[in-house]
């Protein structure tokens, strides 16, 4: 009797390769889905109004009223809109700036 092989009698059938582009298209999707959800529910809450320079928001310019996340975390969305703030792209990108130099300079001074 020949010795037993512990190869798989039949052959595995491929998986079917993961398209990374695919993966990458879908979770930006979702993300602009998700996005648009809270924006819409931001803009009616807060107004078209830059919470920082009190700048005020046409239909035409609206595109440029982003809404900030006051803890940083993009998941944590409250009905009541409390961790929303509506900013400018000029305030919105200054706000991240600040974020970035005070952990600079904080891991600086360490």
């Amino acid at each position: 009797m020949p010795p037993r092989s512990f190869r798989p009698s039949k052959r595995r059938q491929q998986r079917p390769s993961l398209d990374a582009g695919l993966i990458v298209r879908e979770a930006q999707a979702a993300a602009r889905q998700r996005a648009e959800g809270y924006r819409a529910r931001s803009l009616a809450l807060h107004g078209w109004i830059c919470a920082k320079c009190a700048r005020e928001f046409e239909a035409d310019t609206l595109h440029l009223l982003t809404v900030h996340h006051k803890d940083g975390n993009h998941r944590n969305n409250p009905p009541d809109g409390s961790n929303w703030e509506n900013l400018c792209v000029y305030c919105h990108e200054a706000e991240h700036s600040r974020e970035i130099l005070a952990d600079y300079l904080s891991e600086r001074d360490d």
